[in-house]
């Protein structure tokens, strides 16, 4: 992403380094993962390193839904939300669910989104990335068969 280009490759290995760590933190035995989060997972860690931070919000939502609807509750037909409360997740998923939310059903009057954003708040929209792939993580290694 990186404003339309490649970013260099020292921003991607950090990137990359950081994804590996927070893997390692949080993988501490076997788990059922689904087919379909894993490999939104696979893009997430990509456009994470490409520096796409408001689709990894959104992708982030999608692969806890997937994840969960697959592994834990296949039978579920509620919203997102409804889901993750079911299971009990915590992890600061409203805030992510709220942020997606405001990204794909725009305000008119207050959008949370502009180009200027990755020029002016670089850094803090790779923070909210970062957050959300940690909620993303927290949901997948929710429940370890050790």
């Amino acid at each position: 992403m990186e404003l339309y280009d490649f970013p260099n490759r020292d921003s991607w290995d950090k990137r990359r380094v950081w994804l590996d760590r927070v893997i390692d933190e949080r993988c501490i035995g076997g788990y059922d993962v689904s087919e379909q989060a894993a490999a939104l997972t696979l893009e997430l860690q990509n456009i994470f390193c490409c520096g796409a931070w408001h689709t990894v919000i959104i992708l982030s939502v999608a692969i806890v839904d997937a994840h969960f609807r697959d592994v834990e509750r296949p039978d579920h037909k509620g919203s997102t939300a409804d889901l993750v409360k079911q299971i009990g997740f915590k992890s600061d998923f409203e805030w992510l669910r709220k942020k997606r939310n405001k990204l794909v059903h725009i305000d008119v009057t207050n959008p949370i989104a502009s180009l200027d954003d990755y020029l002016l708040k670089k850094e803090a929209l790779e923070e909210e990335a970062k957050k959300a792939i940690e909620i993303v993580f927290d949901a997948l290694f929710m429940f370890p068969h050790i």
